[in-house]
C-alpha cells in the first residue's frame, strides 16, 4: 500500500493511492497556481519519522535512484508526477509533493 497525502494548500494530490508489490504506481499532483521561480517539491515520509526530500525540480523531468523511477513536470509546470518503477514492501509511506522558492 502507497498512500499520498496534500503537502500543502497550493497542491492538490489525490488522498490516497494502491498498488501490488513490483507494479509501477504514478502520484500526480496539481499545482496549478505556481510562480515562475518556485521548485517543485517531493518527500517522502515513513510512519514515526519525518519527511526527507526524495527529488526537486525547477522545470525538468529527472530520474530516481532510490526508489526507482522518475520526476515528470508538465511543460506547464502546472502539474507534475512521481512514477515508481517497482515498488516494495518497503516503499510503502506517505509521498508529499510541495512547491517553493
Amino acid at each position: 500500500l502507497l498512500s499520498v497525502a496534500a503537502g500543502r494548500a497550493q497542491v492538490q494530490q489525490e488522498p490516497s493511492a494502491e498498488t501490488t508489490e513490483g507494479s509501477g504506481i504514478n502520484i500526480s499532483c496539481a499545482h496549478p497556481n505556481i510562480n515562475f521561480y518556485d521548485d517543485i517539491y517531493w518527500y517522502r515520509q515513513f510512519p514515526g519519522q519525518g519527511p526527507r526530500l526524495l527529488v526537486h525540480s525547477l522545470m525538468i523531468s529527472q530520474e530516481l535512484e532510490e526508489p526507482a523511477g522518475r520526476l515528470s513536470v508538465a511543460a506547464d509546470r502546472r502539474s507534475s508526477a512521481l512514477w515508481l518503477v517497482r515498488p516494495r514492501r518497503g516503499d510503502a509511506a506517505v509521498y508529499y509533493c510541495a512547491v517553493g522558492d
